[in-house]
């Protein structure tokens, strides 16, 4: 019996995800288990594999296009079985996989074609956004199938078939190249260039505006002089990285240092149950590593930190970085995190006002390490200093604590004796 594989549930709190790419095509024989397709979805691209052995009797969706829990992907049965009819609502119309890797669209039903052009989600939604009518749209793709240049040419036109758009100003010359890899478009007021925000984006941007309208922000900034930590660093990073061939720097002693204060204050370690009325102390520390990639910020956890050294922690914090870059992580990699480390200071800037990582409490930034003439002694010296800042949700964590637990972490860094000690 042909069995209909509907898009699972892959994480905890994870709605939908674009499919990046179809492994298998129409007519394919399958394993059990072997990877169908590639989905990207919560900042990770993951495969799914089959749930059964059979033939790819129908593909539902197209590359880029998004995917909700419960929707269709793919019906796997006999060869030669008859497809289900009442899979639910599906754009059998989309570009599918041929066996050479070009894509060729399904024809529609006659009636379905006179109701619905034959274009994908993404040309549809280019489609909305620049105001053209596809009904009626004469498609140059495969099977007459809409492409986005039909779009933009019928854009250029002018307005479409039902949808008022003011005529476009004339343009003394052809329009600049593409800067950023969209489309340049001519509006009143001159040249855009149209990029598709990618699924990651739109992950982070919902991200960032949940933080926001969820948790009460506050940053508190404070002074560390790290003169003798670089100086310690500095010291030890070549006879670390020739014995253990790891790249070193100075992100692990800094998560040993936030773990041993979150010892001290468990709340920056918490997440809160509102409606039970209760804290959530953490009593492990799975430390968040903020990594600046070419497609956005991705933030991979090192579990239980408090029980690795800093070797292995260099080696950790390495492996995710590489992989978030390559978007290989786990999606397990990117959960449970009880706080969470950005390193703002190589990109420059003097400090800067993180957003909290939901549902965590606080979220730590480290600045750039600059020589400043400071008082020690009574006596001005060039001295390594460095600002660091902790963002807070103020509902759950006073001022008062965020002050004492910044006023520690800024010792702790400022000796390394007394960071090792506390190891």
């Amino acid at each position: 019996m042909a069995y209909v594989f509907t898009f699972p549930d892959v994480g905890e709190g994870i709605h939908e995800g674009q499919v990046v790419e179809w492994l298998v095509a129409e007519g394919d024989a399958v394993d059990e288990d072997q990877p169908l397709l590639k989905v990207e979805t919560d900042k990770a691209v993951v495969e799914l594999p089959s749930p059964k052995a059979g033939t790819v009797l129908k593909l539902y969706v197209a590359a880029d296009a998004t995917i909700h829990v419960g929707e269709p992907l793919v019906t796997i049965g006999e060869a030669g079985e008859r497809v289900p009819d009442d899979v639910g609502p599906t754009d059998s119309d989309l570009p599918v996989p041929e066996p050479d890797g070009s894509t060729a669209a399904v024809a529609p039903p006659v009636e379905a074609a006179a109701r619905r052009p034959l274009a994908t989600p993404r040309t549809r939604a280019r489609a909305r956004k620049l105001g053209v009518n596809l009904q009626g749209l004469q498609g140059t793709g495969a099977g007459g199938r809409i492409t986005d240049e039909d779009v933009e040419r019928a854009a250029r036109r002018g307005p479409s078939l039902e949808i008022a758009a003011e005529p476009a100003r004339p343009r003394a010359s052809a329009p600049a190249p593409p800067v950023g890899g969209g489309t340049v478009m001519g509006t009143e007021d001159g040249e855009v260039e149209r990029i598709p925000l990618s699924h990651l984006r739109k992950v982070i941007a919902g991200a960032m505006r949940t933080s926001k309208q969820t948790s009460a922000h506050v940053t508190h900034v404070d002074e560390a002089d790290v003169t003798d930590l670089v100086a310690h660093y500095k010291k030890s990073k070549p006879t670390i990285e020739e014995r253990y061939g790891v790249k070193f720097s100075l992100l692990p002693m800094f998560i040993k240092a936030l773990v041993a204060v979150l010892r001290q204050y468990p709340t920056f370690n918490a997440t809160v149950d509102e409606e039970a009325g209760e804290f959530l102390l953490k009593r492990y520390y799975n430390i968040g590593i903020a990594v600046d990639t070419p497609e956005g910020l991705i933030v991979p956890v090192v579990r239980n930190a408090d029980q690795k050294d800093m070797i292995t922690l260099a080696r950790e914090v390495g492996d995710l970085a590489e992989r978030a870059r390559s978007r290989r992580l786990d999606l397990s990699e990117l959960r449970g995190g009880t706080c969470t480390i950005t390193n703002i200071g190589p990109l420059g800037g003097v400090f800067a006002t993180p957003i909290i990582n939901q549902p965590e409490l606080a979220i730590l930034g480290l600045h750039a390490i600059k020589e400043r003439p400071v008082v020690v002694d009574g006596e001005i010296a060039i001295r390594d200093m460095m600002y660091l800042s902790v963002s807070f949700d103020h509902r759950w964590v006073d001022g008062a604590e965020a002050a004492r637990f910044m006023t520690d972490l800024v010792r702790l860094v400022s000796a390394p004796g007394l960071l090792m000690a506390r190891l």
